[in-house]
């Protein structure tokens, strides 16, 4: 049995431990924010925060979530009030919308490790973020609105 928190709540699993903790948060606990990209890590479209940090839940199995703590969209702010998720609407950041609960959970991370990230630091921590309709930009905008750094 794994046992392991999402978004505060206790959970237990009794399937099996390698499958990827996305299809157990979408599929079994219908947390369908965080979204299926490519299946490998590299687009960031299925980033959680496990244990407080970014992480890709596509590559992440069960097993290796076992005793964590998971952190998912839906997790991050019941009314949608985050800092991140206010200016992500205030600059207006989507486009289609597809991958930006990865892109929000990944600047969260950033925010907690730099609160007042540079650009540097910014294009290091999104890098393996991809937005098929090129809001960078916006998103480096709305992360520095979100730590009160001039935009």
């Amino acid at each position: 049995m794994i046992q392991l928190k999402v978004n505060g709540v206790s959970r237990q699993f009794d399937g099996d431990p390698q499958m990827p903790l996305l299809w157990y948060l979408r599929d079994l606990l219908q947390l369908t924010g965080t979204k299926f990209g490519c299946g490998m890590g590299l687009c960031g479209a299925c980033t959680i925060h496990i244990n407080g940090k970014a992480a890709r839940s596509c590559v992440t199995s069960l097993a290796d979530a076992a005793g964590a703590d998971i952190l998912t969209i839906e997790g991050l702010s019941a009314k949608g009030d985050h800092p991140v998720q206010k200016a992500w609407r205030a600059g207006n950041v989507p486009q289609c919308g597809y991958c930006q609960s990865g892109q929000i959970m990944q600047a969260v991370s950033l925010l907690k490790e730099k609160p007042k990230p540079t650009d540097r630091d910014i294009d290091e921590a999104m890098q393996g973020n991809i937005c098929r309709c090129g809001t960078y930009q916006r998103i480096r905008t709305a992360i520095k609105v979100a730590a009160g750094v001039k935009a």
